[in-house]
C-alpha cells in the first residue's frame, strides 16, 4: 500500500511539474527550452521534479526577505489617500451646509417667524 502511495505522490509531482513548465516563460526556466525541462522531469522522475521546483523557486524571489513598504495600509487612517477623500467630504458638507442656512434665511435656518402661535 505504501508503494501504490509513493508512486501516485510521484506521478502527481511529475504531472504538476509538467504542467509548470510548460506555463512558464523564459526567464524562469534558466536558460535551459521547455523541452529540455520537460525530458529532466519525465525520465528522472523525482530528481527532476524536485530539481524543477528548486531551481524555478531559486529564480522567483519569492524568498522571505524584507518588503520596502507594504502593499496596503495597516489602518485607514494611515492612507494618505483615504485622509484627503475624508477631508474633502466633509468640506463638501460643510459647504452644503452652510449653502442651506443661506437659503433658509439669516438667522440660521429658524424659519423667521416666532414659534409660538399667536
Amino acid at each position: 500500500m505504501l508503494r501504490y502511495l509513493l508512486l501516485l505522490v510521484a506521478v502527481g509531482l511529475a504531472v504538476y511539474c509538467v504542467i509548470d513548465v510548460l506555463r512558464s516563460d523564459e526567464r524562469t526556466r534558466r536558460g535551459l527550452p521547455a523541452l529540455l525541462w520537460l525530458a529532466v522531469v519525465v525520465l528522472v522522475p523525482v530528481v527532476g521534479a524536485l530539481t524543477w521546483l528548486l531551481l524555478r523557486r531559486a529564480g522567483d524571489g519569492a524568498g522571505p526577505g524584507p518588503r520596502s513598504r507594504p502593499s496596503r495600509p495597516v489602518a485607514p487612517d494611515d492612507d494618505p489617500d483615504f485622509l484627503r477623500r475624508l477631508d474633502e467630504e466633509r468640506r463638501r458638507r460643510q459647504r452644503e451646509a452652510g449653502g442651506h442656512a443661506d437659503a433658509d434665511g439669516a438667522d440660521g435656518g429658524t424659519g423667521g417667524g416666532d414659534p409660538t402661535p399667536t
